[in-house]
């Protein structure tokens, strides 16, 4: 069982990578049961397109592989990381995370969007550099809000047109450039549902990296108006009692845990922790 991680500031490991994470077509390597594997094995799988370091995982220096055309053998089998949430060690799905935005992002910034000449990895930072212009970019997130709608014994739950049949959750929208937070909260609840809430308390936050975003959990009590979904946006949404609640989101999410958190509260049971 891993213990811990430590992120690094660059993209440049000071020492010898002793673990590696392999992806190919956003599909990560599990060999013999295990994401981290040793460079040797790794470089049996295909050749490497590009490595961007990690950071240490339990104190090892740790990069993800890309992988131009990765080969088929016994023991190997790929994984997409939404499939993984709720299921690997809250460690390994930080890092196979970490990893998935950084090969995304290295991948859309290769040149300047200044100049258009090629960028290269920056020596001190985790960004990428054009030396002709002297332009830096950095990794960026998406803040989002994602609130639970709560009315005494009932929350609201909606569904989006790309959800499974059956499947629903709690509202979630991004921040528009010179928004604060709790604007873009009454503003995406007012916009997907047609409904003005009160008492908003922000619990937590998860960085989520489908592809690049960072969700900032609220609680907010139903204040006045009718659910009206949105066209295009919201498909269904309804109030649903606690002891009734459809198919949700898997423990793991951040979604998960506003409404679970929710439920401990009423049942005068702790809170569960946050998600990763």
């Amino acid at each position: 069982m891993l213990a811990r991680f430590t992120p690094a500031s660059s993209f440049t490991s000071p020492q010898a990578v002793t673990r590696c994470l392999v992806i190919s077509q956003q599909q990560f390597a599990l060999y013999q049961g295990s994401f981290l594997l040793d460079p040797d094995t790794a470089r049996f799988i295909g050749n490497v397109q590009h490595s961007l370091f990690l950071g240490y995982v339990d104190g090892e220096p740790c990069e993800v592989w890309r992988l131009e055309a990765p080969d088929d053998f016994p023991g190997l089998s790929w994984h997409g990381l939404r499939g993984l949430i709720g299921q690997v060690e809250d460690v390994i799905f930080r890092v196979l995370g970490l990893a998935q935005q950084l090969d995304g992002w290295y991948d859309t910034h290769q040149f300047c969007g200044r100049c258009g000449n090629r960028m290269q990895t920056h020596v001190n930072d985790r960004a990428m550099h054009c030396e002709p212009c002297a332009q830096t970019q950095y990794p960026k997130l998406a803040p989002c809000i994602i609130v639970l709608i709560t009315r005494g014994e009932e929350v609201l739950l909606a569904r989006s047109p790309r959800f499974p049949s059956g499947f629903f959750s709690t509202l979630a929208g991004f921040i528009e450039p010179s928004e604060s937070v709790e604007e873009s909260l009454h503003r995406e609840v007012m916009e997907e549902v047609g409904l003005t809430v009160t008492d908003v308390e922000y619990l937590g936050s998860q960085n989520w990296p489908f592809p690049n975003s960072l969700m900032l959990g609220f609680h907010a009590r139903y204040e006045s108006g009718e659910i009206v979904p949105q066209p295009g946006e919201i498909e269904e949404a309804h109030w649903w009692p606690v002891d009734q609640l459809p198919h949700i989101p898997p423990r793991g999410t951040i979604s998960r845990w506003l409404i679970d958190c929710y439920l401990a509260r009423l049942r005068g049971q702790p809170e569960p922790p946050p998600p990763v």
